[in-house]
């Protein structure tokens, strides 16, 4: 397996490879949700790339980036065991060298859920992500559905560019107790961990009324968040439900929508949604 630090090394690399690549882009502390991923990739019987990049751009406070967790060596592992062609684990400085004036931002879908408070992360997460895209050449990218929203303003980030890939979608990965593996539950402590599977519970509380009929956003949300209530304490950042496509709030659901969350546990934020689909 190839190790790369620096894109002028990667891109020598690139144009030996006559066959095209499979990109899985991750910021490190890989998990088996990111091991799922990269199964996938490998799966497409394609050079499979991983991408490992703490991207400050898309961090709204310096501490939250400070404390991102960082595993270089087990994730270099992980990536072997699994079968990747190459990393691509770039400094900072290598992806944003100075002087640095450009960004990519997608409207309209970055303004609700976790954008609505988190301004510039989704531009954040654009940039860097066109740059992995131009400079990989890929031509399959993986992505999970637990973090929805950017999944989704990727997709349209796309096909508004019409770059010559596609993305391929992952469905969210999970610990026996439903919580979504992310590798910000490294930072939950034991009691924490227990009481953040509240809110997989709460989703799936409103997965099952909606299966039997309901359709009210409003009723939906309210059953989710009583059943959430067993968790506390932590502080609801949103519970929403929007249209899949668009991200817009739905007050009654009649097309594919989905049932969104971000809560903090202490100083942990941690998303997680299920797809609500007539």
């Amino acid at each position: 397996m190839h190790i790369f630090r620096k894109i002028s090394e990667f891109q020598v690399w690139r144009k030996s490879q006559a066959a095209p690549l499979a990109l899985v882009p991750t910021m490190g502390a890989l998990h088996r949700g990111h091991g799922y991923l990269i199964e996938q990739a490998v799966l497409s019987q394609i050079p499979t790339v991983v991408s490992i990049f703490v991207n400050p751009m898309q961090f709204n406070q310096s501490l939250d980036l400070q404390k991102y967790p960082r595993t270089e060596d087990a994730d270099f592992a992980l990536c072997k065991n699994l079968g990747v062609e190459a990393v691509l684990a770039p400094e900072p400085t290598e992806i944003y060298p100075h002087p640095f004036f450009s960004s990519c931002e997608v409207s309209t879908l970055d303004k609700t859920l976790c954008g609505a408070t988190r301004p510039g992360h989704f531009r954040g997460v654009c940039t860097v992500v066109l740059k992995l895209f131009n400079i990989t050449q890929a031509s399959l990218a993986y992505f999970g559905t637990k973090d929805f929203q950017q999944l989704r303003i990727i997709e349209q980030m796309v096909y508004d560019f019409n770059l010559p890939l596609s993305i391929i979608r992952v469905p969210t990965q999970r610990e026996s107790t439903g919580l979504a593996l992310s590798s910000r539950n490294t930072r939950l402590s034991p009691e924490e961990r227990t009481r953040a599977t509240c809110l997989y519970a709460g989703l799936q509380k409103a997965a099952d009324l909606f299966k039997q009929g309901e359709r009210n956003s409003f009723n939906l949300c309210q059953a989710a968040e009583a059943e959430m209530q067993k968790g506390l304490p932590f502080t609801l950042d949103y519970l929403s439900i929007v249209d899949q496509k668009s991200l817009q709030n739905l007050t009654y659901i009649n097309q594919p929508a989905l049932m969104a969350l971000a809560a903090f546990f202490g100083e942990v934020r941690l998303i997680d949604n299920v797809e609500l689909v007539p």
